[in-house]
């Protein structure tokens, strides 16, 4: 067993503005081609303690925009690094970009069983007050088996 060690900050309203730089970014190269570009994840829910790493989610019509997508994002430079075993999601990787918060950034369909996942998970969270996940942790120990 290997234990890695996650640092899980209290909310920080910089999170909103930082995923919105991010996709002003995004959406300037990709013009028409994202429906919506979403901010997922525990940095979207305001009050939730979470890694501070911005998880942003392009809607897209349908895998047949997805080469132009990838084409666009390698001019700002992200790079494919297809779905990472997930279905539903395409997975990019970026160089440089330090003027922006860390992120993840995933292209998916937009009937996309998981951006509906992702989505869902969000607006529950923004909707019922959990309050255990709603900790002020200075940092967490999170265990992963490999």
């Amino acid at each position: 067993m290997i234990t890695k060690h996650v640092v899980v900050l209290p909310y920080d309203k910089h999170w909103a503005r930082d995923f919105c730089e991010i996709k002003s970014e995004i959406q300037e190269a990709l013009d028409q081609l994202a429906l919506a570009i979403e901010h997922v994840g525990s940095t979207s829910v305001h009050g939730l303690s979470a890694k501070p790493i911005i998880d942003i989610d392009v809607v897209i019509k349908d895998y047949s925009m997805l080469d132009a997508v990838i084409s666009a994002l390698e001019r700002i430079d992200y790079h494919h690094e297809g779905n990472l075993g997930i279905a539903g999601r395409e997975a990019f990787k970026y160089e440089g970009k330090t003027h922006l918060r860390k992120h993840h950034l995933y292209v998916c369909p937009r009937d996309s069983e998981e951006l509906k996942r992702h989505i869902a998970f969000r607006e529950y969270l923004r909707s019922h007050e959990v309050p255990h996940l709603r900790m002020s942790a200075k940092s967490a120990v999170v265990p992963h088996r490999f």
